[in-house]
This record gives structure tokens, C-alpha cells and sequence, in this order.
């Protein structure tokens, strides 16, 4: 089974960068989409940026777009997400997402990282 280790995450103020990091184990299996999510307090979780591997599409949330970037080391399976000029509203848990096909039983997977706190400080 993968799992997703993330790291990075760290308070800061507003107008700074940060870099948050997703690695996955068990890079045997085919990981095909990783992207994070975040979820602030008494909030929802939601989508924040993905990047998909078979069509080579990014997606990002309307509220990010222009601020954050997804990027992919393909080799390592390893996801990225740069962080510009931050607001306090994206402080919250950043939790990594991925999904893979596993060729043991030949089915697609999806899991989830432990999270890491982001906190942006106005």
C-alpha cells in the first residue's frame, strides 16, 4: 500500500512563501494523480491543486490560482506545492492526495497524508 509523507508546513507571515512537500512510498505502483487539499478550522476540506500524471493536467482552486504552484518529480513520486505571498486565509491543515494503481490486484487506490499545518500569521 502507498503512503503519502508529507512535510514543510510551518508558520509564517502574511505576504511570505513557503514550500510544502508530499512524498509516496511503494513507487512500484503507478501513481497516477497527486494534489493537496486543505481544511481550516470548522471548515470543510477542499481542493487546493492537483496534478495528473496520464494527461499532464494541473488544477488549482480559483483562490489560489496566481499565488501557488503544483509541481511533480515524475521519478520519485514526489508532489510539491510552492506557496506566494500568503494570506491568512490559507492557513489550515495541508493534507496530500493521491491515487494509484496497485498491479497486484489491478485496482485503482486512494489515500491520504497525515496533514501539515500551515499558519499564516497577519
Amino acid at each position: 500500500q502507498v503512503q503519502l509523507v508529507e512535510s514543510g508546513g510551518g508558520l509564517v507571515q502574511a505576504g511570505s512563501s513557503l514550500k510544502v512537500t508530499c512524498a509516496a512510498s511503494r513507487t512500484i505502483f503507478a501513481v497516477d494523480r497527486m494534489g493537496w487539499y486543505r481544511q481550516a478550522p470548522g471548515k470543510q476540506r477542499e481542493l487546493v491543486a492537483t496534478t495528473t500524471s496520464t494527461t499532464g493536467e494541473t488544477n488549482y482552486a480559483d483562490s489560489v490560482k496566481g499565488r501557488f504552484t503544483i509541481s511533480r518529480d515524475e521519478g520519485d513520486n514526489t508532489v510539491y506545492l510552492q506557496m506566494n505571498n500568503l494570506d491568512p486565509e490559507d492557513t489550515g491543515v495541508y493534507y496530500c492526495n493521491a491515487n494509484y494503481y496497485n498491479i497486484y490486484d489491478r485496482r485503482w487506490y486512494e489515500v491520504w497524508g497525515q496533514g501539515t499545518q500551515v499558519t499564516v500569521s497577519s
